[in-house]
């Protein structure tokens, strides 16, 4: 490992106290804040093995179970902790998640002062992560706790790993394999992280001048080994779940231009954070001038860090960790409906704040004056913690927050079916048809967006136009028991008993243990022993 001149401890802790402070008080209206209808019920809300806090039992769910079409059983047992302390009451899980950010940005300051010695480029690289609006969804929602868990988990794996790679030992190693683990147990994303750990051996290690290149390769493969494994648990979670788009719904070619195109999106949300939205809708098709130039951009910018690698190795280093840290989550395999996300750029994000600072610091410095570097970043950062305020304000409630996705994006369906339910809960029923209507409209194939316009129109007692769109629905989502069950409600209601029990039954192959479906089925044989 390279020497590293040791940092004043001073200002190191003046440092984390500046970051803390300001962290916790741009971030402390989410602790006003109310769960949101957005995977908040799944994971805690309505989740009786989370909301009924820690026990043997749940923790044997958490391993066991691969409920929401994930496998994270440290976040699992995470919630479960924060429903033991704080109950349904989610100031305290908001509060939890805030605390989990400013630790991981505090790791990321230790990290980098400790292997780069630049006590202020490693503040603004930390401070840029801590205050960042594209990483407001990640610690402002309460379902994204995996990220900054699983972050946790990924800082500490880096602040030991740099211990090791200065006196190597078992102890160490061990350690941070270990930390690695409990990472993947949190989200399944951080499998990059042993790629990364090679990036850092190149720079700010220096390994590599010192140890042949495969001797660094084979010391990852046990981390390597672990990431395999969670790879492999997650596709078959997702596959079993129903949770994967198959290629005939989206091809191959249309995953690689959305993959492109979306690099070059994180690219300028992370210098122009403007527009941001919880849900960015796949459009399924991209211009081709806009991918052959995202694609072209890419590659010149890849030849040129490829070009500077030994003279600038930071720009190697912090380029490829932002590429490759996203490979998971880039759409290559699609998992929901979103083109992208910007919770994908907590972890991804870190590697481009690493170029730019370095790369900044030394441009200035060798051309401008050496003042110039503090004054543009406190001024960039200035910008940043005014952003993330207003970001923050979105998350208030649900029809604040999709409405903003719905203002900011175009034609989102996905955002409308949650302004839908909002409006629902706020009684304005015939607001929330309409919107209802206008998402099926811009996607027929979204099943949600059928059945919840087919639930509507059972209150607007219209029964012929309901029974159309949920029967979509249940055809669109074949492996959901709640859409097959309120299908087979409405069918009973109907006097179309055959159809209902079929409804009821394929609810229970889902979930046997569906008491109301095993009711309702019960009582439709009931009434009509006939039927097989």
């Amino acid at each position: 490992m390279a020497t590293v001149t040791p940092t004043n401890p001073r200002w190191f802790a003046a440092v984390c106290l500046a970051l803390t402070l300001a962290t916790l008080a741009v971030y402390w209206p989410v602790t006003s804040h109310p769960f949101v209808n957005y995977d908040d019920p799944d994971y805690i809300v309505e989740n009786s093995h989370v909301n009924s806090g820690l026990s043997w039992t749940n923790v044997v769910w958490a391993f066991e179970n691969k409920h929401a079409g994930n496998w994270h059983p440290l976040t699992w047992i995470s919630h479960m902790l924060d429903c033991q302390m704080f109950g349904l009451n989610p100031a305290g899980h908001h509060l939890v998640s805030v605390l989990f950010h400013i630790a991981n940005s505090l790791l990321l300051f230790l990290f980098l002062t400790r292997t780069t010695g630049a006590l202020w480029r490693s503040a603004l690289v930390a401070a840029f992560f801590a205050w960042h609006p594209l990483h407001v969804e990640s610690v402002a929602w309460a379902a994204e706790r995996k990220d900054v868990l699983s972050a946790f988990f990924w800082m500490l794996t880096l602040v030991v790993y740099a211990g090791y790679a200065k006196k190597p030992d078992g102890f160490r190693y061990s350690l941070a394999l270990l930390l690695f683990a409990c990472g993947l147990l949190s989200k399944a994303m951080v499998v990059t992280l042993p790629f990364v750990l090679l990036l850092l051996d190149f720079w700010p290690l220096n390994r590599f001048a010192v140890k042949p290149a495969k001797q660094l390769v084979v010391e990852k493969i046990p981390f390597f080994a672990l990431a395999a494994v969670a790879s492999a648990i997650t596709f078959l979670v997702q596959e079993s779940s129903g949770a994967f788009w198959t290629l005939e719904n989206l091809p191959f070619s249309t995953r690689v231009a959305n993959a492109l195109t979306a690099y070059l999106a994180y690219l300028s949300k992370t210098f122009w954070p403007a527009d941001l939205a919880l849900i960015y809708p796949h459009p399924h098709h991209w211009p081709f001038i806009e991918v052959a130039g995202s694609a072209l951009l890419l590659l010149l910018w890849t030849g040129l860090i490829l070009w500077r690698a030994r003279q600038q190795p930071y720009l190697f280093t912090g380029w490829f960790w932002f590429l490759g840290t996203l490979v998971p989550v880039i759409g290559l395999v699609q998992v929901g409906v979103q083109s992208m996300a910007d919770r994908y750029t907590y972890l991804p994000g870190i590697g481009l704040l690493i170029a730019v600072v370095w790369c900044a610091d030394e441009f200035f410095k060798r051309h401008w004056q050496r003042q110039l570097p503090g004054v543009i970043g406190g001024a960039a950062l200035a910008g940043c913690l005014a952003i993330t305020s207003i970001q923050i304000g979105y998350w208030q409630n649900d029809l604040k927050l999709f409405g903003h996705a719905m203002e900011v994006t175009t034609d989102n369906y996905a955002a409308e079916v949650y302004v839908g339910e909002a409006l629902e809960r706020a009684g304005r029923a015939g607001d929330a048809l309409a919107v209802y209507a206008d998402a099926v409209r811009i996607e027929p194939d979204y099943p949600i967006a059928q059945f919840k316009l087919g639930m509507m129109l059972i209150a607007a007692h219209k029964p012929g136009e309901a029974l159309e769109h949920l029967k979509t629905a249940a055809q669109l989502m074949p492996h959901n028991p709640d859409v097959q069950y309120d299908l087979g409600v409405f069918l009973a209601q109907q006097g179309r008993s055959q159809e209902a029990i079929e409804r009821f039954r394929a609810a229970l192959r889902e979930r046997p243990d569906f008491p109301e479906a095993k009711r309702e089925l019960s009582a439709v044989l009931a009434a009509h022993p006939e039927r097989p």
